[in-house]
């Protein structure tokens, strides 16, 4: 039975590893009887220490969760059920009506968990892949061998879209397998465009989403925004949402960290404001430098961060994976990217550290560009 708007509920724990619990959590959320924070994985049975949460939330409370934390400290926001639901039921009117959904996601950040929420909302019994071990092309191709759905879909992130392209030639089951999902959602970091061209060429229905976890996940859509969701680009080209997906306890409209433009009537984001170099009096933005490395021979991953420069104050160091036996060759970045490209400097490792959501640890990266010192640039 809902709660009046003036009482307390209980808020409930649930391990990251438990996404049965969590789903059976979640409908209590959507009927406003308890609220849920979905912790990191237990360990040896224990839930992790959490700090700075109470035992008892407002009413208005639903699902708490916490940004990535990708470029720093993760935030904690308080979604209700209605803005659950209406993220669930746009995301559905959108891609042609509700369906049975696959979980490769860690539900303990926005996207796993909104997994979880349309399932519910579809009344559809989810299949669950075990998000605490490293995502496989193999693992992917058998639980999607398991669903039953007349609809089928799933939520990734650009790194593991990128894995399952990789394995198609390796996973003979893997093409049919991905082709049989009414749409494919990708979030969580700008993806790569060589990769979903060429599954797109292949009959695969990649949809590329923007949205966060202040807005209950993705709210844009193939660049278009969901039925209800609001956009605008201000003076200083940061993107605005206004959206009944959006936490209670942020301001409307949300004033994201995105630069952005509409092109064609369609949203582009040309990366984070937060992630642009000042180097020389010269600006670079470390998207774009992720993005030209994307597209050289040979590159698997990514990912550029800010390093100090003796003498123009900053510059970058972007880390690449290779396919094997390959080479990296910057010398012509400097032609597409201008001249802070020239101080940076593109480092080849063999695996970019990650966070538990499949994103590129900025933090730790940026860690390891500090102990380069003068050799940058």
């Amino acid at each position: 039975m809902a709660l009046l708007n003036d009482q307390m509920k209980p808020l409930m724990l649930v391990g990251a590893n438990d996404p049965v619990k969590a789903l059976l959590a979640l409908g209590n959320v959507l009927d406003g009887s308890q609220a849920l924070f979905i912790t990191p994985p237990e360990v040896n049975g224990l839930l992790p220490e959490i700090h700075g949460l109470p035992d008892e939330v407002e009413a208005k409370v639903g699902l708490i969760v916490e940004s990535s934390g990708s470029t720093g400290t993760p935030k904690r926001l308080e979604l209700s059920a209605k803005a659950l639901t209406a993220a669930a039921k746009m995301s559905a009117k959108r891609l042609g009506g509700n369906g049975q959904w696959l979980l490769a996601l860690p539900i303990n950040y926005v996207a796993g968990a909104m997994v979880l929420v349309r399932s519910l909302i579809a009344d559809t019994q989810p299949v669950l892949m075990n998000t605490s071990v490293p995502f496989t092309a193999e693992a992917f191709a058998r639980a999607a061998s398991l669903m039953t759905g007349e609809r089928r879909y799933t939520s990734l992130v650009p790194a593991q879209l990128d894995r399952l392209y990789e394995a198609l030639d390796s996973e003979p089951s893997l093409l049919a397998s991905l082709q049989r999902f009414d749409a494919i959602l990708i979030g969580g970091q700008k993806p790569n465009r060589t990769t979903i061209n060429a599954l797109r060429k292949k009959d695969i229905n990649i949809v590329t989403t923007y949205g966060m976890a202040e807005t209950a996940g993705g709210v844009v859509y193939n660049g278009e925004p969901l039925d209800g969701v609001e956009l605008s680009i201000l003076e200083d080209g940061i993107i605005a949402i206004d959206s009944p997906t959006l936490a209670s306890n942020i301001k409307r409209p949300y004033i994201t960290s995105d630069l952005g433009q509409f092109t064609d009537g369609k949203l582009y984001v040309k990366g984070r404001a937060d992630r642009v170099v000042i180097s020389g009096a010269h600006k670079l933005s470390l998207e774009a430098v992720e993005e030209w490395t994307m597209k050289q021979p040979g590159v698997i991953s990514a990912a550029a961060v800010s390093a100090p420069h003796p003498k123009f104050g900053e510059t970058f160091v972007c880390f690449v994976t290779l396919n094997d036996g390959e080479t990296f060759e910057s010398s012509k970045a400097h032609f597409t990217l201008g001249v802070v490209a020239k101080s940076g400097q593109w480092k080849v490792i063999e695996k970019l550290p990650t966070l538990i959501s499949g994103k590129p640890d900025l933090i730790e990266l940026t860690e390891q560009a500090k102990t380069l010192g003068g050799n940058v640039g």
